[in-house]
């Protein structure tokens, strides 16, 4: 038998303090969903307006190096766009084509941002070779120094609050776009070194720091792309299966978990598992301990959302024992099924 629970639970339970608490007021989906939004609104509205900035300093100075980190601020910036998407699919109910939801569009979402982000990198190592071959003076140096600054501490802050808004929601993807604005920071701080060699009477000093900026973002293409790919595979961190384990075989009436299984969906984790129980129990007994089991999930598992519950006998534990032995059907050879 299996027990199946959806995205939110709506039964009354006992917390420590013997005083009963109710589920189901607020989808916690829903809710986590609205914190994406809001964090990519206003991170999106810092990051442009730290971009405007530099570039008002770049068509002063003729910075190359400022310029690639202008473009590639404005590129962080745009992938505010596919993920403020995803957080709108996320609010739509699950239909009977998408049982599940649209919680995927997340990694599409994350497509979109590895995309942008590599093609920022081709257009920073296009205009940092074409400053290589055809010099150019670089003015305003200390407006140069000053918008590098600004970069640096624009995006800081940005990084800091979408990685705070994505580990509380559980978005891989917004925290990843955190980790990649903290990075665009350091390559900010990089252009300072352009400037300080052109200072110094060096001036292929821009456009080779603009060189090692895409470099920079490149490395960054490639983590982004790894996470994404992971997701996208439905790759899901080891800690969290074994928390569901953990949180399982200690329901009462569990005497082992014999699969677990999970897969993230937008920013909230799914889970399939079998537990083991005494053979001799009732269906309703069976099916109580499930239900026990999977409250204790939501409890205790970050960013759960859903969980399948299977109840397997002692005598019978894990998948191994529902295959279906060879046979033959339909005009086919003979086959089992897993």
């Amino acid at each position: 038998m299996s027990s199946r629970h959806g995205t939110h639970h709506d039964h009354q339970s006992d917390q420590g303090d013997g005083h009963p608490h109710p589920h189901g007021l607020l989808d916690p989906s829903l809710v986590s969903t609205e914190r994406g939004v809001w964090a990519v609104k206003w991170s999106f509205v810092g990051l442009l307006a730290t971009a405007l900035l530099q570039l008002v300093i770049v068509v002063l100075s003729g910075s190359v190096a400022l310029l690639a980190d202008t473009i590639h601020n404005f590129a962080d910036a745009a992938t505010a766009i596919p993920l403020w998407v995803a957080f709108a699919f996320a609010r739509l109910a699950p239909t009977r084509r998408f049982p599940y939801g649209y919680g995927r569009v997340e990694d599409l979402a994350g497509v979109a941002i590895v995309l942008t982000i590599f093609f920022s990198a081709l257009v920073a190592a296009y205009q940092a070779i074409v400053r290589l071959l055809h010099p150019e003076p670089v003015g305003y140096l200390w407006a140069v120094a000053g918008a590098a600054l600004v970069g640096f501490l624009g995006n800081e802050a940005v990084a800091v609050f979408r990685i705070r808004v994505g580990r509380e929601i559980g978005s891989a993807a917004l925290v990843a776009d955190g980790y990649h604005a903290r990075a665009d920071g350091l390559t900010s701080l990089a252009v300072l070194g352009g400037a300080a060699g052109v200072w110094w009477g060096y001036p292929v000093a821009d456009p080779i720091v603009g060189l090692l900026i895409t470099v920079a973002i490149l490395a960054l293409v490639w983590q982004a792309a790894r996470a994404v790919l992971t997701r996208m595979l439905d790759g899901v961190e080891p800690e969290a299966l074994e928390s569901v384990a953990h949180t399982a075989r200690h329901v009462p009436g569990v005497s082992d978990v014999a699969e677990v299984r999970g897969r993230w969906m937008g920013h909230w984790l799914t889970f399939e598992l079998n537990i083991v129980v005494n053979p001799e129990l009732s269906v309703a007994e069976g099916h109580d301990i499930a239900k026990e089991v999977r409250h204790q999930i939501f409890h205790h598992v970050p960013h759960a959302a859903g969980v399948t519950v299977h109840v397997d006998p002692a005598t019978e534990p894990g998948e191994a024992h529902h295959r279906v032995a060879a046979h033959v059907h339909d005009g086919l050879g003979p086959h089992s099924h897993g």
